[in-house]
């Protein structure tokens, strides 16, 4: 028979694993910041944020998405060469890094002139080289990829569709002005 004075021990354990296990989970999660008290502001109410998860830290964040690029606005252009501006306008925003910055110096590495055709929605339709730099097949390849990427171009609301030509001056740095906003040449 128990000693009337004396406590089990078998509730005893149960209730020193849980204090036990309620010391841990305070140690591991993490303490809200405070700020010191001021007579004039009270302080601030504790958050109740839950620790992370072993798992969830170890899982990789998927890589942000590429920014979605916008839909320029319609051009009001009535003519393909008030089309060009808005077509050279929409590269070099696009550009803005590849972009010479001054004048040209007198001997260019290549000269095309090129020659795109947009549908109504301002979508590429077609290139076609009207004088291609064919001394420099990669800058060509290059001009062609500068300007399918560049689509959607704005979009030709009063024309319908249209086809539009443009000289690419390009330096041997890999930089280019358009004809159409160039600077000019030393």
């Amino acid at each position: 028979m128990p000693h009337p004075f004396r406590k089990p021990r078998i509730l005893a354990a149960p209730i020193a694993a849980a204090g036990l296990l309620a010391a841990c989970s305070a140690l591991n999660s993490p303490m809200p910041a405070r700020a010191p008290a001021s007579p004039a502001a009270p302080a601030p109410a504790p958050t109740n944020t839950p620790a992370p998860t072993p798992a969830a830290a170890a899982t990789p964040r998927p890589p942000p998405a590429p920014p979605v690029a916008a839909v320029p606005k319609p051009s009001p252009a009535t003519t393909p060469l008030a089309y060009r501006r808005d077509a050279a306008s929409h590269l070099y925003a696009i550009n803005a890094d590849r972009i010479y910055k001054g004048m040209l110096q007198p001997n260019l590495h290549a000269v095309g002139v090129l020659e795109v055709d947009i549908d109504r929605q301002g979508q590429v339709v077609a290139i076609n080289w009207r004088r291609a730099p064919s001394h420099v097949p990669e800058v060509m390849d290059e001009i062609v990829r500068t300007v399918r990427a560049a689509a959607p171009f704005p979009a030709p609301a009063r024309m319908g569709r249209v086809t539009y030509t443009e000289i690419w001056l390009w330096d041997k740095s890999g930089k280019f002005q358009l004809d159409t906003l160039t600077e000019g040449q030393l």
